[in-house]
């Protein structure tokens, strides 16, 4: 199992693609998850900016796992303009030289959704997972709260739905026990679609709003329950167990303040359990 940092996870930070690689080589992490603004930011640097990077990749034998980004798939959305973004993904998946795109279905729960709702996001996805089969892209549906992929039984129906060979799962084992599901279980249930795991936890079920997206991205935002994977409610030394030989990646989010020391002390005891 490849193990990567998610630049996300930075994004109140003054720190340099160079710096978050540096970081990413001298603990022992193995790539790089790029969050949609910064993969854009670093393109419209122009060349010189994109040699620099895969220069600095290739010196220290990491590589970009994944390109993490939001596409409109809602009943509602503008196709035309979610095309348009995807294949802006796309180009950028290309230029970091990776082959997976994260995104979200839609952004209402499944329980509120209704059929012809539901009908419409599936029928988004499948749009957009057709542009990325032919650019030789994987999209990756995340598991996350008010989406229709929210808990176990739904991502399950909406890989069914999709029935894509393009269209897989980056499954968040803490949004799968926010659900009140068994993450285990879950895994065991969508393990044939998975293709990147998230991991991240949290002091206690009351405290998960804190990863709501208007919170997540305010500076100042509140950071309460925010703890390291070996802390918090959810068992990741049975989770990180079981997917150690899976051979595919796990991205670190640390959503909380001083994340390189955290995330340096999560990847140290991860190093430990396996």
């Amino acid at each position: 199992m490849n193990v990567s940092v998610c630049t996300i996870s930075f994004r109140h930070m003054l720190l340099s693609f160079a710096d978050i690689a540096q970081f990413v080589h001298e603990q022992r992490f193995q790539a790089i998850e790029l969050w949609g603004v910064h993969a854009k930011s670093l393109s419209q640097g122009g060349a010189a900016v994109i040699e620099h990077c895969r220069s600095l990749l290739k010196l220290y034998h990491i590589e970009i796992s994944m390109i993490s980004d939001y596409i409109d798939v809602s009943p509602h959305a503008d196709m035309k303009l979610s095309i348009l973004k995807c294949d802006e993904l796309i180009a950028l998946a290309h230029q970091f030289g990776t082959n997976k795109i994260r995104t979200f279905a839609g952004k209402t729960p499944s329980q509120s959704v209704n059929k012809q709702e539901r009908e419409m996001i599936v029928s988004h996805l499948r749009v957009i997972g057709e542009r990325c089969e032919a650019a030789g892209i994987m999209l990756l549906i995340e598991t996350h709260p008010n989406t229709i992929a929210d808990n176990t039984a739904s991502t399950l129906l909406l890989m069914k739905e999709v029935s894509h060979d393009a269209v897989k799962v980056n499954l968040d084992f803490l949004h799968l026990w926010e659900a009140g599901d068994d993450p285990l279980a879950g895994y065991e249930q969508l393990h044939k679609w998975v293709e990147n795991f998230h991991l991240k936890n949290i002091a206690s079920l009351e405290n998960c709003t804190v990863f709501d997206s208007n919170n997540v991205y305010a500076p100042s935002g509140s950071r309460s329950g925010i703890v390291t994977l070996s802390d918090g409610q959810v068992d990741y030394i049975s989770i990180i167990r079981a997917i150690d030989k899976s051979g595919k990646n796990a991205s670190l989010e640390w959503f909380g303040d001083d994340p390189l020391r955290y995330l340096a002390q999560d990847r140290q005891w991860m190093q430990h359990i396996v």
